[in-house]
């Protein structure tokens, strides 16, 4: 097969000729990731420095964290704690290749665009500050003072410092970050949006509405320890691998382990876990299931709701199918929900979750056996209209049964990005708390702004009209993060400036404003040497530990700055009068650190408490039952039953996803192993039936558009159509590229999310090319 389809951007460097599917069968991990991380090594020939880099990775003597997702370090010592997308991210970052002032002398932007965003980061790593030259459009080297000078002349110009947004990246660290929403709120603004609010603004927002706490209360022991596991919206064995060590462990003790996805995704299989040595030897492979539940997209809250009606009943003959002490004791609005889920037909929650009342029933009867249950969700579950909705309607089950407060059980939504979850709790919020403010301003001596600033929906209308003439991105890609890409690319070239401070050149860089700056910073596996030593940053996990992480390589260019250093200086062009010892903080990180111990609530005695082994665990106080409510009791929540089923046969809802050779905007390859997907990224992945009643044969091309709420039509020509397990009337395809599908005002009017996993769209025969 040869594919002609028209390249969007993001694909690898040979999906412009033979592509393939073929059904997986394989564990997850074991052989083929082993294979697959050979590959990495040899293509970035670091054959030597990338096993030394494994070494030094996730461990907490000295070692440096994965700077992909925010799972949990191991807490028995384990000397291997990593996994196959950590090693292509940490290898990635330690290329030789580099992307220097010679790189940007002999190509021009215009070329720069035409290439792919593979190519784009394989060129390597940047090594100095580059300002745009519109003259002969190309990047030019300038000075870091020159460049600091630059952005602080800008920001002084505006008519308002609501004229300016600040977006971070899940990448930056603790002390950055503290330093970044200080420097943003010293200057007048609350405009911090961050990727939370594409991907788990909708947990963080349920989760304080239902529990006083916007994070899960779930750590890694309650995993070791809980009879059954719930996995909603989670593509486990590709965007948080290292789940699968406690997947397997959990189907060895004996836990019933439920995946609950449109997909049926590898890591609901089996698993060969890498580091154990024998069972890759003996090619012996584990069960990381018990239940499959295929439902329908955006249809989770109808089988959640289900399995609450089903426990319900068994309580009208069984007293112990519900913890009645809990229940009085602990919680507000009981009697409501449960008479929402009496007065719900199973007619209407078969229809909506796309499953049997039998399925249905199956889950219940395996959650009201267990005595200690654990609920875990990702972005299946969050970019939806209903996502906050949906979570809530999680916690709702869990209270049922008292899954709260005790060992084995609990929320824990499976964060995507390594320090997403510090960001937040540090200060990147575009919605501070007023007691937030209150410790910030007495701490730090500043006067911070109380009125909301804004997320990143709102930042990209801002940026159409005029009303943000700034733009910084601390990290991150946002050009291809964000929702509708030429309305996110018409902002950012409508800006006066953009800023990106990046290890790699990435599509944001090319789609700039009028003058524009890229500064490149030290990556996660770098030195980070400053004038007292070395210094150690901290990160979040998602189960809310911190913990230190220290660099053990040379920079790739003596020319990079920390991004505290980059911010500190930004800061001190911008504010010149400012109080804030910037330079201070950034001579030695113990001093940040101090300032954030006075400033942040549960970060006191911050450096000797992170010191310890793996760190310290902030306070959850839902988790002591403690619950910063209206009420001061956990809240059960009376959502209507969306509607997810669309009332035209000819549209599907299709959710996009990430491949298994991809970690967020960054694409390693065409190939999607777990998927069977070889050299191919222009791709709509469709049930068989759906395929037939369009009259598609596999690898048709296809035509995809969607309709947003405002009538407005987006479309992708010249896709692949590849049959897929999934439910009928339900489509997927990947991000970024089907980003271009999002309309910038189609989103959640409960969480402001973009609706990445619920675009309607028609799939047709492709027209013939123009």
């Amino acid at each position: 097969m040869t594919d002609d389809t028209v390249n969007s951007g993001g694909d690898g460097p040979a999906t412009d000729g033979e592509w393939s599917q073929q059904d997986y069968h394989h564990p997850a991990a074991g052989w083929g990731a082993a294979k697959s991380v050979a590959q990495v090594l040899g293509h970035e020939h670091a054959v030597l420095s990338g096993p030394r880099a494994m070494l030094k990775m996730n461990h907490e003597n000295g070692g440096f964290d994965c700077p992909g997702c925010a799972w949990p370090d191991a807490t028995d010592g384990l000397k291997l704690d990593l996994c196959e997308n950590g090693v292509k991210h940490v290898v990635w970052e330690m290329t030789p290749k580099r992307a220097g002032r010679e790189f940007f002398a002999a190509h021009t932007v215009s070329e720069l665009e035409t290439w792919t965003d593979f190519a784009l980061e394989d060129a390597g790593r940047l090594t100095e500050p580059m300002a745009y030259d519109a003259r002969t459009d190309r990047y030019v080297p300038i000075t870091w003072q020159a460049a600091f000078d630059l952005i602080g002349g800008q920001l002084q110009a505006l008519d308002s410092p609501n004229q300016a947004a600040f977006y971070t990246s899940g990448r930056l660290s603790n002390e950055a970050t503290f330093l970044y929403q200080l420097f943003a709120r010293e200057y007048g603004t609350n405009n911090l949006p961050d990727c939370s609010n594409m991907c788990h603004e909708a947990s963080g927002r349920a989760l304080q509405a239902a529990l006083g706490t916007g994070k899960g209360t779930a750590d890694l022991r309650d995993w070791e320890n809980a009879e059954a596991i719930f996995i909603l919206g989670v593509n486990a064995a590709s965007n948080a691998p290292r789940m699968l060590t406690a997947l397997s462990d959990a189907y060895r003790r004996g836990a019933q382990i439920v995946h609950v996805n449109p997909l049926v995704e590898a890591a609901a299989g089996r698993t060969i876990v890498p580091h154990e040595f024998v069972d890759m030897a003996l090619f012996k492979a584990t069960r990381t299931g018990t239940l499959n539940l295929q439902v329908r997209v955006g249809g989770d809250l109808a089988l959640l709701r289900g399995i609450a009606k089903a426990v319900l009943e068994e309580a009208r003959t069984d007293e112990k199918a519900l913890d009645e002490v809990f229940l009085e004791r602990y919680t507000d609005g009981f009697a409501a929900y449960r008479k929402l889920c009496e007065d719900t037909d199973w007619a209407d929650l078969e229809k909506q979750s796309g499953l049997s009342e039998a399925d249905i029933r199956r889950a219940a009867t395996i959650y009201s056996e267990a005595k200690r249950t654990l609920f875990s969700w990702c972005l299946g579950i969050t970019q939806h209209e209903h996502g906050v909705d949906t979570v809530r309607e999680i916690v709702n089950v869990l209270l049922l049964r008292g899954n709260l407060g005790r060992e084995g059980a609990g929320p824990s939504p499976v964060r995507g990005h390594s320090n997403v979850q510090g960001n937040r709790t540090c200060g990147i919020d575009h919605r501070p708390s007023a007691e937030f403010l209150d410790r910030l301003a007495t701490a730090c001596g500043i006067d911070p702004p109380r009125e909301h600033g804004l997320d990143t929906v709102r930042t990209i209308a801002a940026m159409r009209t005029g009303a943000i003439r700034v733009f910084v991105g601390m990290g991150g890609n946002f050009a291809l993060a964000a929702p509708d890409t030429a309305a996110t690319s018409e902002g950012l070239r409508s800006c006066d400036l953009t800023v990106h401070v990046s290890t790699k050149l990435n599509r944001s860089h090319l789609v700039h404003g009028r003058q524009a700056l890229i500064l490149p910073c030290i990556g996660r596996t770098e030195i980070d040497r400053q004038a007292a030593g070395p210094q150690s940053v901290s990160v979040e996990d998602s189960m809310s530990m911190v913990h230190l992480s220290a660099g053990h390589k040379r920079p790739a260019s003596p020319q990079l700055l920390s991004e505290p250093a980059i911010i500190s200086g930004i800061a001190q062009a911008t504010l010149p009068a400012s109080r804030t010892p910037w330079t201070w903080y950034v001579e030695d990180y113990d001093r940040i650190r101090d300032i954030m111990a006075k400033a942040l609530d549960g970060f006191e005695d911050f450096n000797r408490r992170v010191r310890n082994r793996l760190g310290f665990r902030l306070r959850q106080p839902a988790r002591e039952l403690v619950f910063r409510t209206p009420s001061g009791r956990a809240e059960f929540s009376t959502a209507d039953l969306p509607d997810v089923v669309p009332a035209d046969d000819d549209v599907l809802i299709l959710q996009t996803m990430r491949s298994h050779d991809q970690w967020n905007t960054t694409i390693y390859s065409g190939n999607d192993r777990y998927r069977g997907v070889r050299n191919l990224r222009t791709l709509v992945l469709m049930n068989p039936d759906d395929m037939r009643s369009r009259g598609l044969e596999q690898g048709d091309l296809v035509d995809v558009t969607a309709t947003a709420r405002d009538g407005s039509v987006r479309e992708l020509r010249r896709y692949r159509a590849l049959r897929y397990d999934l439910p009928r009337g339900n489509a997927a395809g990947y991000m970024p590229e089907m980003n271009v599908l999002v309309a910038a005002n189609d989103y959640s009017s409960q969480s402001d999310q973009p609706l990445m996993k619920n675009i309607r769209v028609r799939v047709t025969p492709a027209r013939s090319v123009d």
